[in-house]
């Protein structure tokens, strides 16, 4: 089948009409942006989905991306105020906010923000000790993205971030941190165990304050017992002494004999558990104890009104060292009037 002329013109009508559709339809992608440039002319800027433009006339102009992007620093010396000579690399973190700003207000944006970056680390770090600078991270931080993200606002540019990496310092340098570390590690031990010392010292001598306080309270509280105990006892004893008497006084012959034997018995105990003492020379016999008593009990009657009858003799007693008995009487025994009983 032939095709006439008029028909092949309608053929180049429809491919050239899908042309233009197709030249004229431009897909956005979401996170970009696209320039538009009439005859080499910037007019507009597309929004992600679907846009029309005019076939032939206008055409894109550069495709930009407005998600934040990430941009490695690379490794640079920088010299610091006390000149020390260290090695630092960092990270920063842009986003284009006008895509037509970063697309025609600066050329090769990503290496324009390095640069700018670059160059703002060694002022901001070459103007602080080195001590400074390895102690401050985050204030270097601060003051690079202040004067980077200022630096880049012309260009449509947003730095939401710059990051300090890594600070190296010479190895010699390192090495004297260490030492000056540990040096100060070592000192900062001897004045707490010298403080630990001195506390326990402390500690030990207030506790031997309260311990002598204690003492002393319980000496006084036993010297006052003690005390109270004499006086409990002198008292008994006055207040025995007090009966005694009146029984004397009243002419109780058991009292006095009951007095006189304690006494006596009170004596012997003294005499025998006397540590000097080597030999003892005592009565044995129960009879001469008692004739002691019956004899003091004679004396108190005599004292106390009965000396009107007078105790009757002594009886002879035989003397077992001698075989012949005694001419004249036995002598009287003033403490046993009474021999028989």
């Amino acid at each position: 089948m032939l095709l006439g002329g008029f028909d092949i013109v309608v053929i180049v009508l429809v491919v050239f009409v899908i042309l233009v559709l197709f030249a004229g339809i431009k897909t956005v992608p979401q996170g970009y942006r696209y320039t538009i440039e009439r005859f080499g002319r910037y007019t507009r800027t597309l929004e992600p989905g679907l846009n029309l433009i005019t076939p032939f006339i206008e055409r894109v102009g550069a495709r930009m991306n407005v998600m934040e992007q990430v941009l490695n620093v690379p490794t640079q010396e920088v010299i610091t105020k006390d000149n020390a000579s260290v090695s630092a690399d960092a990270v920063s973190f842009y986003q284009v906010l006008n895509a037509a700003q970063a697309a025609y207000q600066v050329s090769n944006l990503e290496n324009a923000i390095l640069n700018l970056t670059m160059t703002n680390i060694r002022s901001v770090m070459g103007s602080m000790d080195l001590d400074e600078l390895l102690s401050n991270r985050d204030a270097i931080n601060d003051r690079l993205l202040r004067v980077v993200d200022e630096a880049v606002q012309p260009w449509g540019i947003k730095v939401t971030r710059v990051e300090i990496k890594d600070i190296q310092p010479p190895r010699d340098l390192v090495d004297a941190m260490a030492r000056q570390m540990k040096a100060e590690r070592e000192k900062r031990a001897q004045v707490l165990e010298a403080e630990g010392s001195r506390n326990a010292q402390i500690l030990r001598a207030e506790g031997a304050k309260q311990s002598a306080i204690l003492q002393a309270e319980g000496q006084r509280e036993a010297a006052f017992r003690n005390a109270e105990a004499r006086e409990r006892l002198a008292e008994a004893e006055a207040k025995a002494t007090k009966m005694v008497s009146e029984a004397i006084a009243a002419g109780d012959i058991h009292a006095i004999n009951y007095f006189v034997a304690q006494k006596y018995t009170d004596a012997l105990a003294s005499i025998g558990s006397a540590p000097n003492s080597k030999i003892v020379m005592m009565p044995m016999e129960a009879s001469s104890i008692l004739g002691s008593l019956g004899g003091i009990g004679a004396i108190a009657r005599e004292v106390f009104g009965e000396g009107n009858n007078p105790p009757p003799p002594p009886r002879p007693r035989a003397d077992p060292a001698r075989s012949t008995p005694s001419v004249g009487p036995a002598p009287v025994n003033p403490f046993n009037p009474n021999p028989e009983r």
